[in-house]
């Protein structure tokens, strides 16, 4: 099979998309101060007395309901005008974030989430100051308020909406989104709980740690409820934390005696991870099989071009089918998490959706943090174990694979994990680049260990020559050597 056969698996999920609203005005932002120069602005120049601390005390309604407070109506129309013409010099650098905001930004995309922002201020204005201030948001929406931000936020499948306004209560709610609340605009957080906010928080930077609790216990029901639709499983378990995980929620969902995990062994398979596969196996109670797999004997394979995952993905899921038969099962899954879904250069995802392989953790959006999270709280000994790609991803791409360099890999990073063992190093890769070896460790230590005796070490394994690559641990290095990577990057 060529390289431009295999086509990306298409997504599916349990749970909706998380898409996260924002209101701007004392949600994201405090705009008081600017919004204030412009009222000020307009003061002076009509003439007219405007209480503008009474002004910027109740943000949130519609611009021209604010101006009728003050001008005629049929001057509001002008005036509104007058005021946009003035807002962009002097509204937008007297606006400053509110506490939080860069560390909720970043805890959605952490959850590979979406963000919007949905204001009553004209849409212009709603784009200079996320601009201004650098923020994140991937849609921006203006002119709305009250029950009508519900039209954008059911448009862009909004699941929670955060403002400080009643009014933006009525917008989630209309949406059908969870209605949170922060206390920093004119309402406290009584008002808003009795007003039927469904959460109500003092400020956002209570908000990164509520929304990773909820998004996981979202995700984790979520998981639950696909894994009891099956009677029986057969969990593809490498003994990674993402299989691992996997298996324990299969066994607590529909009971070990109804799980069986297999660990494919095969010259890939570090010889280190093969002992503690079965221990953690035997620690949930299901049955554990470790079925030889023969990716070696696929010319795709062992040609090592970077669609080389599929050819082993595909070994693999044929090898499990014949076992999942022999039990009476027809569900067979493995532990790719939402986080693989969207990564570069993983064809493996393909073959095993081809053959139809079941992904639990990816339908369930849940990433790889949120599953060492989730694998804490379960007590899991594996909720920190360090990522453990199979041995063929050191061999760089175009090198023919052969059980040979596979065991030379496999002891060489056995013998620097053993020098680094005083180091309580935790990733330890042995790059085999055909001249040479790249050795990646633990970025922190690169200062603190004797490199020359790494070097010497992965030589007296078979290799002509060795370096310390000084970048340290980075997972898929191979990938940056590949000639054309954006060819492999949607496999």
């Amino acid at each position: 099979m060529s390289t431009a056969e295999i086509q990306p698996a298409p997504t599916a999920a349990d749970v909706p998309e998380l898409v996260v609203g924002f209101d701007l005005d004392m949600t994201l932002i405090d705009s008081r101060p600017g919004i204030q120069a412009v009222w000020d602005l307009l003061a002076a120049e009509t003439g007219v007395p405007i209480d503008t601390d009474l002004v910027v005390s109740r943000l949130g309604p519609p611009l021209t309901w604010e101006m009728a407070n003050w001008f005629p109506q049929d001057q509001v129309d002008a005036m509104v005008a007058r005021y946009r013409e003035h807002y962009p010099s002097h509204a937008i650098t007297g606006s400053l974030p509110l506490p939080g905001v860069a560390e909720s930004l970043a805890a959605i995309r952490a959850l590979r989430g979406r963000t919007m922002v949905v204001s009553a201020k004209y849409t212009p204005s709603v784009r200079l100051h996320l601009e201004h201030l650098g923020f994140d948001i991937d849609e921006p929406v203006g002119d709305l308020h009250g029950a009508e931000k519900g039209t954008a936020l059911r448009e862009h499948e909004a699941t929670i909406f955060v403002g400080d306004h009643t009014a933006d209560i009525d917008g989630a709610h209309a949406a059908g989104a969870v209605a949170v609340s922060v206390a920093t605009g004119p309402f406290t957080a009584d008002e808003l709980r009795a007003y039927g906010a469904d959460v109500v928080l003092n400020d956002l930077t209570e908000f990164p740690a509520w929304l990773d609790e909820y998004v996981l216990e979202q995700r984790l029901e979520a998981l639950m409820k696909r894994l009891s639709s099956y009677d029986k499983m057969v969990v593809a378990f490498s003994g990674g934390a993402d299989s691992a995980f996997l298996l324990a929620a299969a066994a607590r969902a529909i009971g070990p005696a109804n799980v069986v995990a297999a660990t494919a062994v095969s010259p890939s398979l570090p010889s280190a991870e093969l002992e503690p596969a079965a221990r953690f196996a035997d620690t949930v109670g299901v049955r554990h099989v470790t079925p030889h797999t023969h990716e070696m004997e696929r010319e795709g394979y062992q040609a090592n071009s970077g669609a080389r995952c599929y050819f082993c993905k595909a070994e693999l899921i044929e090898t499990l089918q014949p076992i999942a038969d022999e039990f009476g099962i027809t569900a067979i899954a493995t532990g790719t998490n939402a986080d693989d879904a969207i990564a570069g250069f993983r064809p493996g995802i393909r073959a095993a959706f081809e053959r139809g392989a079941l992904t639990p953790l990816r339908d369930a959006r849940l990433t790889k943090e949120q599953i060492r999270t989730a694998s804490r709280s379960w007590g899991l000994e594996t909720s920190d174990k360090p990522a453990a790609a199979c041995l063929s991803s050191r061999i760089a791409y175009g090198i023919r694979i052969t059980p040979n360099l596979l065991a030379r890999v496999d002891r060489a990073e056995q013998t620097v994990r053993a020098r680094l063992a005083s180091y309580d190093v935790q990733n330890v890769r042995v790059r085999d680049l055909g001249e040479s070896a790249s050795i990646e460790i633990d970025a922190d230590l690169i200062d603190r260990v004797d490199q020359q005796e790494l070097v010497d070490a992965v030589m007296a394994e078979g290799f002509a020559a060795a370096h310390v690559d000084p970048r340290g641990f980075r997972s898929g290095s191979m990938n940056e050597r590949l000639a054309d990577p954006e060819k492999y990057r949607s496999l």
